[in-house]
């Protein structure tokens, strides 16, 4: 048998709501025990100082975007699951936009059994790499066109459907929502109207005006969130919101909730870290999909998430080439990388802050994500298999490529000093 313990290491464990300074001990990949003072300790075990440390459930990521296969140049499997793992992310569920799309069984097939292989020849001691799991197309090339075989999806062990793509044809997301019920599986919309959006980068409001730059009214994510929960209602298959960014769509989703439809939310970190004033850098990594809201937008946001009407908080992690990115603002490809700077961020901005308890940030980044995909969350309790992350919120860090798993560098934060970072991913075979 292997022991550890954990002395005096802060336990936030939003499942128990737990959070307080215990000693933790490990057995054989299992929690043994929580206790303010463990005595009674097996023989040779192996006991750590960890005062000062956070000790948390891993995080759970909804959607993010994989560069194999088919782009490989930006991100392979290893190098995300490594990031997602440096990031304190045990489980990882990956959009099917990758080329061929994730819109046939034996892609499914492919990506599993190689993150399998990854994690089980992981170099990293007494650690796993990141479950991964993946999302199925619901249509043909992720295209919006033709259904894909749903029900011959499921059957591989996809965690959802979705295609992650604004949709233009209603009727088919009408039939989509009839044929998926009866599968049992989580359904996630991207929500944006295309003819409202247009050839818009950034969100309506008086910056885009000082910025120069086209802009995307709210009613195009409003819009086409109306329409999905009027498509929905009378079927009553629950569904899941993604990317959520603007104030008055955290007012239809609260409405919604309050009438008893079964609907999930999401917004990304980044939409809970900045605004539109940031884009007065017209850095090209700041170009996102939804674009940054308007102040009142964060606002409400960060509240959503805070009182639960926005469930979780996605990574939507998004690697492109210095190549790719290297461009004018409005023909950047959007997104942005995040496995590894989502967690010391979100902790220095809204938890150091005093906005948010430490327990709030965990819920929405671990518990609640795990509850969006239909899986038991990880806890931090006797008996648990261990699944859990050791942070250090004043170990202070550069944000650059030597200091990164991830091969792409598409962050904002390129170049800039961080607090907090995640020491230990610990993540026992499933």
């Amino acid at each position: 048998m292997t022991s550890e313990l954990l002395q005096q290491v802060r336990v936030i464990d939003p499942v128990s709501g737990i959070d307080r300074v215990t000693d933790v001990l490990i057995n054989d990949g299992l929690i043994g025990s929580v206790a303010d003072n463990i005595s009674d300790l097996p023989k040779d075990t192996h006991i750590r100082n960890c005062h000062g440390l956070v000790l948390g459930p891993g995080l759970v990521d909804l959607y993010s975007h994989s560069g194999e296969p088919g782009f490989e140049e930006r991100e392979n499997l290893l190098s995300l699951m490594q990031a997602a793992s440096a990031g304190g992310f045990t489980r990882i569920n990956l959009l099917p936009d990758t080329s061929p799309a994730i819109d046939d069984p034996s892609v499914v097939a492919q990506l599993l059994q190689k993150s399998k292989k990854h994690r089980e020849s992981s170099p990293v001691p007494h650690s796993l790499l990141p479950l991964v799991n993946v999302w199925g197309a619901i249509t043909e090339k992720v295209a919006g066109k033709q259904m894909t075989e749903l029900a011959d999806l499921a059957a591989t062990g996809v965690v959802g459907f979705t295609d992650g793509q604004p949709w233009e044809n209603f009727a088919l997301v009408r039939r989509v929502l009839e044929y998926l019920q009866p599968l049992g599986k989580p359904v996630a919309f991207y929500c944006c109207h295309p003819e409202l959006k247009g050839n818009g980068v950034v969100r309506e409001g008086l910056d885009a005006i000082r910025l120069g730059l086209p802009f995307i009214p709210v009613s195009a994510e409003t819009s086409a969130i109306a329409a999905l929960l009027e498509l929905a209602a009378p079927i009553g298959v629950p569904i899941h919101i993604m990317r959520v960014s603007t104030a008055r769509s955290v007012d239809l989703i609260a409405s919604t909730k309050a009438s008893g439809l079964p609907v999930t939310a999401s917004t990304t970190w980044m939409h809970l870290l900045l605004d539109t004033k940031a884009v007065k850098s017209y850095d090209p990594s700041l170009r996102l999909e939804p674009p940054l809201g308007n102040y009142q937008d964060l606002v409400a946001l960060r509240q959503a998430v805070k009182t639960g009407t926005i469930d979780a908080i996605a990574i939507d992690h998004s690697p492109y080439t210095y190549e790719e990115k290297t461009v004018s603002f409005a023909e950047a490809p959007p997104g942005a990388i995040g496995f590894e700077l989502a967690l010391p961020f979100l902790w220095q901005y809204l938890v150091e802050s005093g906005e948010w308890t430490a327990l709030e940030l965990w819920r929405a980044l671990s518990t609640r994500p795990a509850e969006c995909l239909h899986q038991k969350p990880s806890a931090i309790a006797p008996g648990e298999r261990v699944e859990m992350i050791l942070f250090d919120p004043q170990e202070s860090w550069k944000v650059e490529k030597k200091n990164l798993y991830t091969l792409s560098t598409n962050t904002p934060w390129l170049g800039q000093q961080i607090q907090g970072r995640v020491l230990e991913t610990v993540n026992s075979d499933q």
